[in-house]
């Protein structure tokens, strides 16, 4: 009796792994050949795998997006200020060229004025209310400046000398309000015609060339230079163009409008042209001016 016991049992173990192979040999068909039993339970077991796996990877997602967001942030904050660094750089380096073209064109000028001794200078101060006026610039008496030289840029005549202190120096300019204020010049041509400048036009923005010859012929974009007469300004420094030329009431002279070579409204860098001392000394332009009439 127990051995029939013993072997009922193994029969329907054995029953058991059999039908178990089966299931499992049936599990492993197409979802299309799964028995409903089966499809219920793959659905169930899907559904709770998407029930768990989206939101994982929704949180995944949101937390990567976040610190990508972060990273990119960062990374335009380091962009910006690099590109700020960078605008600031150019601004420096445009500036530096400037300058040095300035210094080069003032080295320039130093080769090309014999008997004069080319002093370097930069301006230090301008009065805002009297811009058209005056400029300081830093050299003075202790580096050989005197009243009445000439000052130039690399571009043309820009003024005087009209006060020294022992480290800096008044420059007046041709643009100065002051009637005093003369320099004898000449228009270049195939008959040289002299005159005075004596005047500035802060509307036009140009100079006057007052007592030129009433029976000569001028033309727009002629050269006008300093005439050398008296002997302080050197002859042929370049003051300007004609733009135009109108006759005075009486018809007794004409009166040319000129175009400053300089540019009046941005100076920086300047020369001082002393006189050579084996040159020796002369009559300044303004008392020469007075004595010959503008020539």
């Amino acid at each position: 009796m127990p051995q029939f016991f013993l072997n009922k049992r193994l029969i329907i173990l054995l029953i058991s792994i059999i039908v178990l192979v089966a299931l499992v040999g049936f599990s492993l068909r197409d979802r299309e050949n799964a028995s409903w039993p089966e499809q219920f339970v793959k659905d169930v077991v899907g559904f709770g795998e998407n029930i768990v796996t989206k939101p994982t990877s929704f949180i995944s997602g949101t937390v990567d997006g976040v610190v990508d967001l972060k990273n990119t942030y960062t990374e335009n904050q380091h962009l910006k200020e690099r590109l700020e660094e960078l605008a600031q750089l150019e601004s420096e380096v445009a500036d530096l060229k400037k300058e040095n073209k300035d210094l080069k064109e003032s080295l320039d000028i130093t080769d090309s004025i014999r008997d004069y001794d080319p002093l370097n200078a930069s301006v230090i101060s301008r009065n805002p209310t009297n811009w058209n006026d005056q400029v300081e610039i830093d050299k003075g008496s202790s580096d050989g400046v005197k009243p009445d030289m000439a000052v130039t840029t690399p571009s043309g005549l820009i003024g005087k000398v009209t006060t020294t202190g022992a480290k800096s120096a008044t420059v007046e300019l041709l643009t100065s309000s002051d009637v005093k204020n003369r320099v004898s010049a000449k228009v270049q041509g195939k008959e040289n015609a002299f005159g005075i400048i004596n005047g500035y036009d802060s509307d036009t923005k140009l100079l006057e060339l007052k007592q030129l010859p009433y029976d000569m012929k001028f033309k727009k974009g002629q050269k006008v230079v300093t005439s050398g007469l008296g002997g302080k300004f050197p002859a042929g420094i370049f003051i300007g163009t004609i733009e135009k030329v109108e006759t005075d009431k009486m018809g007794l002279s004409q009166t040319a409008f000129i175009k400053p070579g300089a540019d009046m409204y941005d100076l920086n860098h300047v020369t001082v042209l002393k006189r050579s001392a084996e040159a020796g000394t002369t009559e300044d332009d303004t008392t020469s001016s007075d004595t010959t009439g503008g020539q």
